[in-house]
């Protein structure tokens, strides 16, 4: 399985009522549960124009599934080759 970041572009995200949000996460997990793959959602991030989520998948191409299941933009996908933080920082041994 892989990780990917996916940028949805989305004019007025940030002023997305609770129940909108509800209903796009809603939308999700209907999505996931059609794909019939392996297929983890793990968090996305408003800002105000745009939706960055991080999905867990097989494929790029089963990202995309879930997006044209859901009816969910996509702007770019991005596959995850590694993750740095503070830690990182920590000499190595």
């Amino acid at each position: 399985m892989k990780k990917f970041v996916v940028e949805r572009i989305l004019p007025g995200a940030g002023n997305l009522t609770a129940e909108e949000l509800q209903a796009i996460s809603q939308a999700s997990i209907e999505a996931i549960k059609r794909i019939g793959k392996p297929y983890h959602w793990i968090t996305s991030y408003v800002t105000e124009d745009k939706i960055y989520c991080i999905h867990i998948a097989e494929s790029e191409e089963v990202v995309r599934e879930h997006a044209r299941l859901g009816k969910f933009p996509v702007n770019t996908i991005s596959e995850v080759k590694t993750i740095i933080d503070p830690l990182t920082s920590n000499p190595l041994h």
